[in-house]
C-alpha cells in the first residue's frame, strides 16, 4: 500500500459537555462517534471533537450517491477512519497524531465495498459486493497485501481481539481459515460452519445459529479439530437478539444487543447461556451514532 503522511489539517476543538474531567491517569480514548451538521467525537471525558473533513454521504459521482459514507472507531477508541470531503481518500487520525491518507480506499465505491477495522486500529480490510474482498491493509507497516492464493472467493469473518490474525471462508474449498497479518495460512479448519468470531488462541471461534437478525443462539467450534458444541441459548432480555458477537482479550465471550434505548454489551456464558450485564449506551438523539469495534454498518446506527 502506498501511505503518505500528510500535515493534519484537522483543528481538534473539544466542546465541554459538562461532567468532572477523568482523572490523569485515565486515557482519553473515543466514547463513539455521532454525525449531527458534521462528524463529531464524544471523548470518555465528555469532550466532542469536531471532524468538519469528514464526509458524511457519498457525493454525486460515486457509484451510489448519497449514501451514507463509512466513518469507523477502533475497538481501543484510539483510532478513527473516515472519508475526506477534499479528495475522497480513506483516512486515519489518532486523537492527537497525523492524519495518514490510504489511497487503496475512495468514497466512490461506498455501498459497494465496505471497511472493517481490527482493535487496535493497524489493520483494514473491504468486503465487497463482487462477492469477495477488496483491500486487505496492513497499516502497521503501510502494505497493501495481495488476496490470499491470489483468488477472490475469500469473505472476511473477523479478527482476533489481539489484531494478530485473520478468521476468513472461502478459497478453494469454502473453509474457514486462519491467517495471519502477513496473510499466511495458520490453520485451515475442518468444518464448513460460518464462523463470526476468534478468540485469542486462534483456534476456538462463535458461530451464530439462526436467522439476523433474530438470532438468539449460538455454538463453539474447535477450528482445528472441527468439532462443534452443541446449541446454547443466549438469555438475552426479553425482545433483544444477538446483534454483535466477540470475544474479550481474556476468551469471554462477549455480546452486543439494540435495545429500546440503546445499546447493551454483555459477558456470555458459555455453557449455560446466562448474560452478565457489563455497560448499556444510551443512544444520542442524532442521524447516525458509531461505537468502537462498529463495522461500516450496525442495527443500532442510523435513527429510525
Amino acid at each position: 500500500m502506498r501511505l503518505r503522511t500528510v500535515l493534519a489539517t484537522l483543528l481538534l476543538t473539544a466542546v465541554p459537555l459538562g461532567g468532572q474531567p477523568a482523572a490523569a491517569a485515565t486515557p482519553v480514548t473515543i466514547a463513539y462517534a455521532q454525525r449531527t451538521q458534521t462528524w463529531e467525537l464524544v471523548l470518555t471525558n465528555g469532550e466532542v471533537v469536531k471532524v468538519p473533513e469528514a464526509l458524511a454521504v457519498a457525493p454525486r459521482d460515486a457509484v451510489n450517491p448519497g449514501a451514507r459514507a463509512a466513518f469507523l472507531v477502533s475497538g481501543d477508541g484510539r483510532h478513527f477512519f473516515y472519508f475526506r470531503k477534499s479528495d475522497g481518500r480513506f483516512a486515519e487520525r489518532t486523537l492527537h497524531g497525523k492524519e495518514r491518507v490510504i489511497r487503496d480506499l475512495t468514497v466512490a465505491t461506498t455501498g459497494e465495498e465496505w471497511p472493517s477495522v481490527s482493535y487496535d486500529g493497524g489493520f483494514v480490510v473491504t468486503g465487497t459486493s463482487a462477492p469477495g474482498l477488496g483491500a486487505l491493509l496492513d497499516l502497521r507497516k503501510g502494505k497493501s497485501l495481495p488476496l490470499p492464493g491470489k483468488t477472490d472467493t475469500w469473505n472476511f469473518a473477523g479478527f482476533s481481539p489481539d489484531g494478530e490474525r485473520l478468521l476468513m471462508q472461502g478459497g478453494e474449498d469454502g473453509r474457514m481459515t486462519v491467517f495471519d497479518r502477513g496473510l499466511r495460512t495458520r490453520l485451515r479448519s475442518k468444518t464448513r460452519l460460518w464462523a463470526t468470531a476468534l478468540a485469542n488462541d486462534y483456534v476456538t471461534a462463535a458461530v451464530g445459529v439462526g436467522s439476523w437478525p433474530d438470532s438468539r443462539k449460538l455454538r463453539l467450534v474447535d477450528l482445528r479439530t472441527g468439532k462443534a458444541s452443541g446449541t446454547v441459548t443466549v438469555r438475552l432480555p426479553r425482545g433483544q437478539h444477538v446483534d454483535d458477537l466477540d470475544f474479550d482479550k481474556a476468551g469471554r465471550l462477549i455480546v452486543r444487543s439494540k435495545t429500546t434505548t440503546g445499546v447493551a454489551v454483555y459477558r456470555l456464558s458459555k455453557t449455560t447461556g446466562t448474560v452478565t450485564p457489563l455497560r448499556t449506551m444510551v443512544r444520542p438523539d442524532v442521524k447516525v451514532w458509531v461505537l468502537p469495534g462498529d463495522d461500516a454498518y450496525e442495527p443500532w446506527a442510523e435513527k429510525k
